[in-house]
């Protein structure tokens, strides 16, 4: 399972929407192709809604699978093989 750490898109300890939005423009979202992915929040950090939705967004245009929460109990929150039914 590959795994989209939310803390790399903190600066000094704060998520910026401008900042944030360059980091997830700029990420590679075909390595994700048919790939599980989870999506872990900051552990100390509040991280708002948008967030989690502009990468889920983009994740599900190519990941089969998307997950939020931890390693070891993720929920699975977008299933394509589900949604296309």
């Amino acid at each position: 399972m590959k795994t989209i750490f939310l803390d790399d898109f903190l600066i000094n300890g704060i998520l910026k929407e401008k900042a944030f939005n360059e980091k997830v423009n700029k990420l590679n979202w075909d390595e994700f192709i048919d790939k599980r992915v989870l999506i872990k929040g900051c552990t100390n950090v509040p991280v708002p809604t948008w967030a989690y939705l502009i990468i889920t967004a983009r994740l599900s245009q190519k990941a089969k699978r998307i997950y939020f929460g931890e390693i070891k109990r993720p929920i699975e929150i977008y299933n394509r093989e589900k949604s296309n039914d």
